[in-house]
């Protein structure tokens, strides 16, 4: 198992002078906080804010993997797609890869990208091979400065939707991430994937953020990617599900979990065994389970699942509506859409799946696990305001 640790102490530094700037790799959480609630975090900056920083601090390079893309007039997203524009324009090669999913609902973003010479898009319909789609959310700057999570491009995610994400600085998970971009890039337009060498598995020691951490935790963290699906990786050893199901498994004491929906069977009737017996089995053993779900998940064929394990014993979920801006109806917001999770308060999850089976076996998703109690106590936090908020409703197991 690779490890690899970039803090040096300050005599070597010292020694080093002005030859090299040499620093940790440090982890930091991004949030997106929908406006008019009480969800959000002071000490998480806020999504739109962090890609406009990352984009404008770009100097040769940068890399944008989208499901889709939409803005309208005057919104957060405006001032990011013209960063990106800005940046292409000093120089910097931008390379911008989008799922065809929704390309005929939104086809203004991916137009205007496509018409500017000093910027490459590229369309890929991931349908047409795996039968899923093209659903992480991440960006490399530079190869290093890297942001993945739940917010898709989408002024509605920057404003109207509870997000969650994390920014990493390190060149070893910026290569991770640029090897599946790379991979993709390629399939995307019909050619051959780049040969990636076989590797150890990747741990990297990071730093968190000092502002998040609270009390006395130590900053450290312990990150792997975690990426889907299986088949389609450039190094499958990367693969989320068989890592996330062995998290779970080793739970002794607590694991909470938030996502926009939990389905364990697709609509092909096809149960999603894993993680459904990975979480069974933790409750049966005395884990303290707790799982929050978007209210997108009241609908038939899937509350009927949520109501199952409701009814068992140490186990618990909570359903989130988010109120009606005061403006009126915005379709597909006002939800929240983070996806983590927290296993006794040390190890935990941030990525782009939403717990159903074809995000791992089908769908292009990222991720990262982290273990360390400082990032964890700051995920729990998070979890418990949306716990207690009252937003959420517990599930009913009746009608």
């Amino acid at each position: 198992m690779k490890k690899l640790k970039l803090w040096m102490g300050a005599s070597f530094l010292g020694a080093l002078g002005s030859c090299v700037a040499v620093g940790p790799n440090t982890v930091t959480l991004v949030e997106t906080a929908p406006v008019e609630t009480t969800l959000g975090t002071p000490e998480i900056p806020e999504t739109h804010e962090v890609w406009l920083e990352m984009i404008q601090g770009a100097r040769k390079s940068l890399d944008l993997c989208h499901f889709y893309l939409v803005s309208q007039e005057g919104d957060r997203l405006m001032p990011i797609i013209l960063a990106i524009e800005d940046a292409a324009a000093r120089g910097v090669h931008v390379r911008f890869l989008v799922g065809q999913r929704f390309q005929e609902t939104y086809p203004e973003l991916i137009e205007r990208f496509a018409e500017d010479p000093l910027v490459e898009m590229v369309v890929w319909d991931m349908n047409a091979l795996t039968g899923g789609v093209q659903h992480s959310k991440y960006m490399v700057v530079d190869g290093r400065d890297t942001y993945l999570g739940s917010a898709n491009f989408d002024f509605r995610s920057l404003e109207h939707i509870q997000e969650l994400g994390v920014r990493i600085r390190s060149d070893e998970f910026g290569r991770a991430l640029l090897d599946v971009f790379d991979h993709d890039w390629a399939l995307a337009q019909g050619q051959e994937p780049p040969h990636v060498e076989t590797r150890e598995p990747l741990m990297l020691d990071c730093l968190a953020d000092s502002s998040q951490i609270r009390g006395q935790h130590d900053r450290w963290v312990e990150l792997r990617p975690a990426f889907s699906p299986t088949g389609l990786l450039p190094d499958e050893s990367t693969w989320d599900l068989p890592q996330m199901c062995q998290l779970i498994d080793g739970a002794q004491q607590s694991l909470y979990l938030q996502v926009l929906t939990l389905d364990l069977v697709d609509r092909e009737g096809e149960h999603f065994e894993e993680f459904e017996k990975a979480l069974i089995q933790a409750a049966a053993r005395g884990v303290n389970v707790r799982i929050l779900v978007a209210d997108w998940c009241d609908r038939e064929g899937v509350i009927e699942g949520l109501r199952a394990l409701e009814a068992m014993d140490n186990l618990e979920v909570r359903m989130v509506t988010i109120p009606e801006h005061s403006s009126g109806p915005i379709p597909f917001a006002r939800v929240i859409h983070a996806k983590y999770m927290i296993v006794d308060h040390k190890d935990s999850w941030i990525g782009t799946s939403n717990w159903e089976r074809g995000y791992f076996y089908k769908s292009r998703n990222v991720g990262v696990l982290m273990s360390g109690a400082g990032m964890a106590d700051r995920l729990e936090y998070f979890f418990r305001t949306n716990w207690y908020s009252s937003y959420a409703k517990q599930v009913e197991t009746k009608n």
